[in-house]
């Protein structure tokens, strides 16, 4: 294969539809606008105009209150945890951290702080140490022999 017999695939570009260039084009004249009125001139955005009728966005009621410093957990399950100690990943001797979990692969990141939730079977003895845990998580660890402790958050970014 040469230089000049490179090529792209048939259907891979498209020529741009070059509108307003003659009756010849088949979009000459108005260009597909139509005649007269506001969508036939530029610059004009339409958005969520209804034609003078209350607009959807103010007939809804507004409800609830979005609290802007608001910490944002990752979430990891007690049964995630169980799986990676057996396969190896995560030491259940040494205590678990959030960087260790984050370490592991159990997460992408921390957040403001890795909350643990009692989801799936736990039966390992570990020491963790946690932003956030659910009480049943609380209680299956230390069914199981080990502790969960719970400290306090980093706080949100103002």
């Amino acid at each position: 294969m040469k230089l000049n017999e490179l090529a792209d695939n048939d259907g891979a570009a498209r020529k741009k539809k070059r509108v307003a260039r003659g009756p010849g084009s088949g979009k000459g004249k108005t260009a597909g606008r139509g005649i007269k009125g506001q969508k036939s001139r530029s610059g004009v955005a339409i958005g969520g105009y209804e034609g003078g009728q209350m607009p959807l966005y103010r007939r809804l009621p507004k409800r609830g209150f979005n609290k802007p410093n608001r910490l944002d957990y990752a979430v990891v399950n007690l049964g995630l945890i169980e799986k990676f100690i057996a396969l190896g990943k995560l030491d259940a001797q040494a205590e678990i951290t959030e960087d260790v979990l984050v370490a592991a692969g159990l997460t992408g990141h921390k957040r403001d702080g890795i909350r643990i939730l009692n989801k799936g079977a736990f039966t390992a003895k570990v020491n963790l140490v946690v932003a956030g845990a659910s009480a049943a998580a609380v209680v299956a660890v230390t069914a199981a022999g080990g502790t969960l402790t719970v400290r306090a958050p980093k706080p949100a970014a103002e």
